[in-house]
């Protein structure tokens, strides 16, 4: 095969070219492509070789360990992620996330405020409307078949109010609540009508955990599983780790030497 380009010793074959990425392209483009590899190969291979003739022998030897050490570093990692992906258990109890929490609940303090709640934001024109606000009200599960059945007929709207959510994420969907009546949102419970020239924002606040308090452990249930998830993979790696030597160890793989 004939070289493409040289620099001193080193030699830049076709086969050293991915050509993928040139195919179906105009030929002056697939020309640009190609001389752009091997301008940047020669001037890699030529920082190389003026690094070999000026760096110290010292720094050479530093360097070359340091290769060594990033390769092992590399092969190791990805093998032990490949043993603890085949061995890792990933099912967590109810009971082991309690505990989890109990024991590190100094960790679990809310930043931020924290709502159960929901909202709709409709015209005001609707032809429905008594229809819809006093369902939003009464919020049975008749009714929120009905809301969600209806739901293309709204601005905007939020329906999951047993789930924790920041204040910041409402403020943020409710323009009014942007314009200082936020507070509004820290009263429990609270039903909240609001108007601006989007139309009628309806709100039912449910619970309210204000910063500073314990946060509930359906909020953090996501941070607590990878604290278990965690622990399990040091302690399997340790253990997996364990296991290789004592294995080379019994089948004479490794020796120490007296």
């Amino acid at each position: 095969m004939n070289p493409l380009a040289r620099v001193n010793d080193a030699f830049l074959f076709e086969g050293d070219i991915d050509f993928n990425f040139v195919k179906g392209q105009p030929k002056s483009d697939s020309i640009i492509y190609v001389q752009n590899i091997i301008n940047n190969w020669a001037t890699t291979q030529l920082l190389i070789d003026g690094a070999n003739l000026n760096l110290t022998k010292d720094t050479q030897t530093e360097f070359e360990r340091l290769v060594q050490q990033y390769k092992s570093d590399l092969y190791t990692s990805a093998y032990v992620e490949a043993l603890v992906n085949n061995n890792l258990d990933t099912v967590i109890s109810k009971q082991e996330l309690d505990s989890v929490y109990l024991r590190n609940k100094q960790l679990f303090v809310l930043k931020e405020d924290l709502l159960k709640m929901r909202y709709l934001n409709i015209n005001t024109k609707l032809s429905n409307l008594e229809e819809v606000k006093k369902r939003f009200k009464r919020f049975n599960e008749e009714d929120k078949k009905r809301l969600d059945s209806i739901s293309i007929q709204f601005n905007s709207f939020y329906l999951k109010d047993s789930i924790w959510i920041k204040s910041e994420q409402a403020i943020s969907k409710i323009k009014p609540l942007q314009l200082g009546f936020n507070k509004v949102l820290l009263k429990k419970p609270n039903f909240i009508q609001l108007k601006d020239s989007l139309g009628l924002y309806l709100m039912q606040i449910n619970e309210v955990l204000e910063r500073g308090s314990q946060a509930p452990i359906e909020y953090v249930l996501p941070t607590l599983k990878q604290i278990v998830v965690n622990n399990r993979k040091l302690k399997l790696i340790k253990q997996l780790k364990s296991d290789i030597v004592n294995d080379a160890i019994k089948n004479k793989k490794f020796e120490i030497y007296n």
